[in-house]
């Protein structure tokens, strides 16, 4: 079942419109039976070819910055519209040879910054490789680029938390923001900006 809803802001400063207006069209994946609107039948188009699968907990965090999970085979559809140059890998474990070939058939370059996952609550993330990865995320030559670790919530929202506060943001929008992806499982130790 699809609901097509326009979305219009109209909030004007000196008459200059501050949004645009945008088409979103929202999708219901638990329909196991799908007619389009001129009445052909695409449920056998359900079956992962043509679908566009975001990996868990993708999100954007700024123009040619996206944030994820570990992305799996059933999301290179999707990671493929986004034009990657660059993934930053924070896990140990070496990338599945699954996700080498599509990195390597798409022109992708791996960046591989290896931090352990803790879950001792005052075990900290090691400054330097954060730092390193931070000049990876920095540098435009490797936009679009994807930040992942297992889930994409504590490495992954370790690392987009010090790039927000090089972006300035107050701490409380980017402990804000680390909560959203961390929920219930948030540890103090990532939060130490």
């Amino acid at each position: 079942m699809q609901v097509a809803a326009e979305l219009q802001h109209t909030h004007h400063h000196q008459d200059t419109p501050m949004c645009r207006q945008i088409q979103l069209t929202i999708t219901d994946h638990t329909v196991s039976h799908t007619t389009a609107v001129a009445g052909e039948d695409v449920s056998d188009k359900l079956d992962g070819e043509d679908l566009f699968v975001p990996p868990l907990n993708f999100a954007m965090v700024d123009n040619g910055i996206f944030r994820s999970g570990f992305p799996e085979p059933a999301n290179f559809s999707f990671l493929q519209t986004l034009g990657l140059r660059s993934i930053i890998y924070l896990c140990p474990e070496p990338y599945p040879e699954a996700n080498m070939e599509f990195l390597k058939s798409n022109g992708i370059k791996l960046y591989h910054f290896g931090i352990e996952g803790h879950k001792e609550p005052f075990v900290n993330i090691p400054e330097d490789t954060i730092r390193e990865a931070l000049k990876v995320v920095l540098d435009v030559r490797n936009h679009p680029v994807i930040i992942h670790c297992k889930r994409g919530k504590h490495r992954t929202g370790c690392l987009v938390g010090c790039y927000r506060k090089l972006q300035k943001w107050c701490l409380s929008s980017v402990f804000d923001e680390y909560q959203r992806f961390a929920a219930a499982k948030a540890r103090v130790s990532d939060q130490s900006w």
